[in-house]
Formats: structure tokens, C-alpha cells, sequence
């Protein structure tokens, strides 16, 4: 297989670590997304994740029982550093070197993100984990995504979502009328409120001009289709929407 982008940046969901249980780490799938990330590093791929942290804390959750909003946010953050080490831990174990850097300073199990440093490590063949989202309360992960995104100059991101192998017209879940898109702009998905991801992350890829390929996370290979542009799920670019 050939790789149809040279440098990506991967947002998964702290769910995507949970498995069956929806809570904490499951370390069974942990090893197995490890191996999907060292087959797609094997395409000579230079790899960035960013990892949400909803399998253990969620901020806005615990904000609306009563909890300080930032606090909570501060937590989520936290969150995120866990399933980080989680999986820097099975990416070492089958010799993929890995980096967690985090937006907070935590010196003894992380380095601070520095984008020049970041990109460094890219190059010299490196994963690396992007942690405790953009560091600030009031931003979701989907933010910290699209900012990482753009400053480390990746060609696209990948939204690996859960049991959703796209976007379409409207829930699936709900409307079983709903269509899939094969592609749709970023302007139009903002428009139809089709929740790809925030408004705000979305609207900061839109100016930029950075695609999204959205993509269902349920096979083991879902990684690798994604990056050879075998994944059955939807492109996010500017454009002319079309359906499948």
C-alpha cells in the first residue's frame, strides 16, 4: 500500500481507548490501535495524535452538576496525559518510538509542546502525542486538533470516530432516511450543523483550508484505509458536496 499523505495528525477519542466498557483504559484495544499506528508509520508517515480524555473525565459533564467549569476543563486535561502514557507504553513495546508532549508542564512523564520540537521529532520518524489539549479551559480537544493541525503543517486531519463511518445528511441513528457524504465543504457541514466536530475547530480548518477525513474506527485496519484513501467515510474539503 502507498500512503497518500506524507505528514497527518490523528484525533481520536478517549472512548476510542475504553473498548466495551465505555470507561478507563482497556489495554487489549490500546495494543491493537498500537499496531494500526506502526503499520501506518511503516508507510514512511510522519504521525501526530491528539487524544480526548471522555473515558475517564469530562469537563463540561461534571461542570453541569456543579463543578467549576475550569477546573473541570483542568481535569479533563489531565485525562488526556493518561491515555497518552497508555499509549506511548504499547507504541514503545513494539518498537515505535514515541513522544507525549503536553500543553501542561509535566516535566517528570512528558515534554512541553513546542511546535519547532514537535515537528522535529516527526521527522526523525517519531509519533507524537499531542496532551492536555491546547492547555486553556473553554477548549475542547476538537480544538486542540485543528490548532495542532495547522501548526505542524500536516496534510490532513483524520476524525476516527466511534460506530459513525461518516457524515451524513442527518443522524443515522435517528433518521434512517440519512445519506452519506462522500464529500461535503467545511462551510456547508457548518451551515447544516452536521457536528463534525466544534464549530469554532471546524470554522479555524475552513480558513485555513485544511481537510478532515472522517472515518468509523470499528475495523483494524481503519487507520491504514484512512491514510491510503481506502477508508469508506467523508472528506471534508472545499469544494462540491456529493453523496455516495
Amino acid at each position: 500500500m502507498a500512503a497518500n499523505y506524507s505528514r497527518i495528525l490523528l484525533k481520536l477519542s478517549g472512548e476510542a481507548l475504553a473498548g466495551e466498557a465505555q470507561f478507563g483504559i482497556d489495554p487489549a484495544i490500546v495494543q491493537v490501535l498500537a499496531q494500526q499506528i506502526k503499520r501506518v508509520v511503516s508507510l514512511d508517515v510522519q504521525m501526530a495524535i491528539v487524544i480526548g480524555g471522555g473515558n475517564i473525565f469530562r469537563g463540561i459533564a461534571a461542570s453541569s452538576q456543579g463543578m467549576d467549569r475550569s477546573t473541570g476543563d483542568y481535569m479533563g486535561m489531565v485525562a488526556t496525559v493518561l491515555n497518552a502514557l497508555a499509549l506511548q507504553d504499547s507504541l514503545e513495546k513494539i518498537e515505535i518510538q514515541t513522544r507525549v508532549m503536553t500543553a501542561l508542564e509535566m516535566h517528570q512523564v512528558a515534554e512541553p509542546y513546542i511546535r519547532r520540537r514537535a515537528i522535529r521529532h516527526m521527522e526523525k520518524g517519531r509519533v507524537v502525542i499531542l496532551a492536555a489539549g491546547t492547555g486553556n479551559p473553554y477548549f475542547t480537544t476538537d480544538t486542540a486538533a485543528a490548532l495542532r493541525a495547522l501548526e505542524m503543517n500536516v496534510d490532513v486531519l483524520l476524525m476516527a470516530k466511534n460506530q459513525v463511518d461518516g457524515v451524513y445528511t442527518a443522524d443515522p441513528n435517528i433518521d434512517p432516511t440519512a445519506k452519506r457524504y462522500a464529500r461535503i465543504s467545511h462551510q456547508e457541514a457548518i451551515e447544516k450543523n452536521l457536528r463534525i466536530m466544534d464549530t469554532s475547530a471546524l470554522a479555524l480548518l475552513r480558513d485555513n483550508n485544511l481537510p478532515i477525513l472522517v472515518f468509523d474506527m470499528a475495523r483494524e485496519d481503519a487507520i491504514e484505509l484512512a491514510v491510503t484513501g481506502d477508508a469508506a467515510g467523508t472528506l471534508v474539503a472545499a469544494g462540491e458536496s456529493a453523496l455516495y
